[in-house]
C-alpha cells in the first residue's frame, strides 16, 4: 500500500511530495500526483510567478478523494478559464484552521489574483478538535494531534504547533469531546451505514448535521468566524469565500438557511467576495443532484466537481476580467 501523507510540524501532515500513485477504491480507483509542496497538484507552486494564478484551500473534497487530478473541480475551473492558472492546496480530513495555516505556509505574500477559501460546513467540528482520527495499514483507529486555535475573547491563540508526532489511542481520549469523529452519533450512523438505510433515515428525521450555525453566537462558529476573519486580514488580494454544502443540502434531507446566513452575514462583515454554490446545485433535477456523489462515498464524482467548477466559473471570470463563453452547463 502507498503511503499518502506524511508527518509536516506546522500542518500535522501534507502528501508525501512528488508521489504519483493509483489509490484503489470501490469505484475502480483514481490517480494521484502531488508536487514538491506535498499538495496534490499537476505543477509545482513558485512563489514568484507573476502568472494570473487563483490559489485554492480546502479539505477532501478540495484535494479531490475519490477522483483523479484532471476531475477535480479546481482543474476544470482552469479549463473554462482562458489565462488564469488554479492550484489546489486541498487536505484531506483538514479544517478550516489547517487550511489557514497551509496558506500561512507555502502562499502567504505570494503574487495571485484571486483567493479561495472552499470551506465545507462540516468543517465547523473539525476546529474545535485537537485531534483528528486516523486509520493504520491493518485497520486500528487512532488519533492524531492538529495544530488548533482557541479564542481569548476575540484573540486567536495557536496550539499544537510544533505537531506532537506520536499517535495517541481511543482509550486515552475517552471522555474528550474535543475530538472530530466524523458527526454526532458516531455509532447510530455506523449501524445505519450497515443496513444501507442512510438515505431513508435522513429522509424520515431530515437530521440536521451541523447545529453549530443556529446562532451567531454559538462557540464553534465563533471560532469559525474568527479564523476565516484572521485569514481574510492577511489577504491582500479578492478573496472568494465558497461554502460547500453537504449532501444532505444539496439533495433536499436538511434544511441550508443557518449555515447561509452566517456565512452571508461574514462575508459582508469581512469583505469577502461570497460564492455559495448552492442554488445552483439546486437548480438539477434530483436525479442528477444524486449522481454529484458516489454511492457509497460522501465525496464528489466527476460530475459533482464538474457542477462545482460550472458554478465558481462565473465569480471567478469577474474578478480576473474575463467574458463568459455562448456555451451549455456541463452535466
Amino acid at each position: 500500500m502507498t503511503t499518502l501523507f506524511e508527518y509536516d510540524p506546522d500542518l500535522g501532515y501534507r502528501f508525501v511530495p512528488h508521489l504519483k500513485t493509483r489509490v484503489a477504491n470501490d469505484e475502480g480507483g483514481y490517480l494521484v500526483r502531488t508536487n514538491g509542496q506535498g499538495f496534490r497538484n499537476d505543477r509545482e507552486f513558485e512563489r514568484d510567478d507573476p502568472a494570473s494564478r487563483i490559489l485554492v484551500f480546502g479539505d477532501s473534497f478540495t484535494a479531490g478523494d475519490g477522483v483523479s487530478n484532471g476531475s477535480r473541480y479546481t482543474d476544470v475551473l482552469e479549463g473554462l478559464l482562458s489565462a488564469a492558472q488554479v492550484h489546489n492546496f486541498g487536505l484531506p480530513g483538514s479544517g478550516t484552521d489547517v487550511q489557514y495555516l497551509c496558506y500561512r505556509k507555502v502562499a502567504a505574500g505570494a503574487p495571485a489574483t484571486a483567493i479561495v477559501m472552499a470551506v465545507l460546513v462540516e468543517n465547523i467540528r473539525r476546529i474545535v478538535s485537537p485531534y483528528r482520527p486516523s486509520q493504520t495499514e491493518d485497520g486500528k483507529v487512532e488519533f492524531l494531534a492538529k495544530p488548533y486555535f482557541e479564542l481569548d475573547g476575540d484573540r486567536l491563540e495557536l496550539r499544537h504547533v510544533p505537531v506532537p508526532r506520536e499517535p495517541v489511542t481511543a482509550r486515552e481520549l475517552e471522555g474528550n469531546d474535543a475530538v472530530d469523529r466524523g458527526g454526532r452519533f458516531p455509532m447510530l450512523r455506523k449501524l445505519v451505514r450497515s443496513m444501507g438505510l442512510q438515505e431513508v433515515v435522513q429522509q424520515l428525521t431530515r437530521y440536521q448535521p451541523t447545529p453549530e450555525y443556529d446562532s451567531p453566537d454559538n462557540p464553534a462558529w465563533r471560532l469559525m468566524r474568527a479564523i476565516l476573519l484572521a485569514w481574510r486580514a492577511e489577504v491582500p488580494q479578492p478573496v472568494v469565500l465558497m461554502p460547500l454544502p453537504l449532501y444532505q443540502h444539496v439533495e433536499g434531507t436538511a434544511d441550508p438557511p443557518a449555515y447561509r446566513q452566517r456565512f452571508a452575514e461574514l462575508a459582508r462583515e469581512g469583505g469577502f467576495v461570497l460564492h455559495d454554490p448552492l442554488d445552483d446545485l439546486l437548480a438539477y433535477d434530483a436525479q442528477t443532484r444524486r449522481s454529484f456523489r458516489f454511492k457509497r462515498d460522501v465525496h464528489l464524482t466527476p460530475a459533482g466537481h464538474r457542477a462545482i467548477a460550472q458554478s465558481l466559473a462565473g465569480t471567478l471570470r469577474r474578478l480576473v476580467g474575463e467574458t463568459a463563453p455562448a456555451t451549455g452547463r456541463a452535466v
